[in-house]
């Protein structure tokens, strides 16, 4: 009874601690995946507690320790077989700036306020908001900037050139699965793929660990070898 008792206690516990981190945003959680920062914040209080408790009952603390770990890595299976899931467990990216357009109603969806998006983009070394195409704010707290096409190493500019725009390639297969909501917002279908995966070698998606599209339609793919 006791044992079922830890066991249900540390998976209310867990539920808590995810929904706490997602209101919190992720910036919490930098550099870390949701339940790593979960389970290391918790297991590390768990060991703290055993290490200063004079109780008698500390084996109910290892078995939530084991519990939390077990708790960790099961999600983390079920993150890798099912992309789906990972947007539930990990959330998605939050696009904050683009095209010289500030998101304000994203900033508070990603819970950061403006100054310290100026900061992220002053570490990224961009001091000057003009020089960003597309700032993307991570699920991992982290900012991910896409500079002007004038703005990249070897300027461009200095040289008097006037390169076309760049825009981040979508991913079209993931871990040998067809993203069809992605292929369907590049305008693209089945047929086309699967066109291009006979011209490339590959007999279905399933052989291919990662597939990208860029604007002009060229797909590139990389394999599990």
């Amino acid at each position: 009874m006791e044992i079922l008792q830890v066991v249900l206690a540390s998976l209310f516990s867990a539920i808590a601690l995810f929904i706490i981190t997602k209101i919190m945003g992720h910036k919490q959680v930098s550099q870390l995946d949701v339940f790593d920062y979960i389970t290391g914040i918790t297991i590390g209080s768990i060991a703290a507690e055993i290490a200063t408790t004079l109780e008698d009952h500390w084996w109910k603390a290892i078995y939530a320790m084991i519990i939390y770990g077990i708790i960790s890595v099961t999600l983390s299976i079920v993150s890798m077989k099912f992309p789906r899931v990972r947007k539930y467990l990990n959330g998605t990216p939050t696009i904050i700036m683009n095209n010289g357009k500030l998101y304000r109603k994203n900033m508070k969806k990603a819970k950061i306020e403006l100054s310290e998006f100026l900061l992220m983009c002053r570490q990224e070394g961009y001091f000057n908001l003009s020089d960003i195409q597309t700032a993307i704010f991570e699920n991992n707290g982290k900012l991910s900037v896409l500079p002007v096409s004038t703005k990249r190493p070897l300027n461009p500019e200095d040289m008097n050139l006037s390169p076309q725009s760049e825009y981040f390639n979508t991913e079209i297969i993931m871990d040998g699965r067809i993203l069809d909501g992605n292929l369907r917002r590049m305008g693209l279908d089945t047929t086309w793929l699967k066109k291009q995966l006979e011209e490339q070698g590959y007999k279905s998606a399933k052989e291919v660990f990662l597939g990208v599209c860029d604007n002009n339609n060229v797909l590139t793919l990389y394999s599990y070898n």
